[in-house]
């Protein structure tokens, strides 16, 4: 009798074992692979080249745009299988924008003497990216915003801040570069 009730079990576990199988091979497939996911890279693979323009600043605190500018160079070379070009002719995309304000605001301030303890800076960078070949706009006046805090009794000021917020916003801008899924 036992001997009965073994096989009983061997079979059903045999049977789920198949359904498992065929549900983990056969239930993610969709029309294009596995659901739309892909083993490639995250960006477009028609660019090779990027050209990228000086920055602008519609801000009344200037020197900003290189620092900014200089960011997103570093974070598409090392982010990106792009190459940053410095002639615009050899350029397969040319990447532009402008840093459209840069503000600050009071986050703490001291109860007793009034004093401001932490500071906060907010960058908005407006961005485009096209392709020189097609004219095709790869990325149409999109707007990302980046802040970041200081503390003038860490001895931090504005400029250090502004220059992290910078790095943020050079984070996100090489974000947008992805292809949308």
């Amino acid at each position: 009798m036992r001997n009965n009730q073994l096989n009983g079990f061997g079979f059903r576990f045999v049977g789920l074992a198949v359904v498992f199988a065929a549900i983990s091979i056969f239930g993610g497939c969709g029309r294009s692979g596995l659901s739309g996911y892909k083993n490639t890279w995250l960006y477009p693979g028609n660019v090779d080249t990027v050209y990228v323009e000086m920055f602008d600043s519609a801000s009344y605190r200037r020197g900003h745009e290189y620092t900014l500018t200089d960011a997103i160079c570093k974070r598409i070379e090392a982010e990106t299988p792009y190459k940053i070009v410095s002639d615009r002719d050899f350029a397969d995309t040319v990447l532009s924008g402008q840093i459209t304000s840069i503000g600050s605001g009071i986050l703490a301030m001291d109860r007793e003497t009034g004093r401001p303890l932490e500071h906060e800076v907010q960058m908005w960078v407006t961005v485009s990216w096209k392709n020189t070949k097609t004219g095709e706009l790869l990325i149409n006046n999109e707007t990302v915003t980046a802040s970041s805090t200081y503390s003038s009794q860490l001895g931090q000021d504005f400029g250090y801040s502004a220059a992290v917020a910078a790095n943020k916003a050079a984070e996100k801008v090489v974000e947008l570069m992805e292809e949308k899924w």
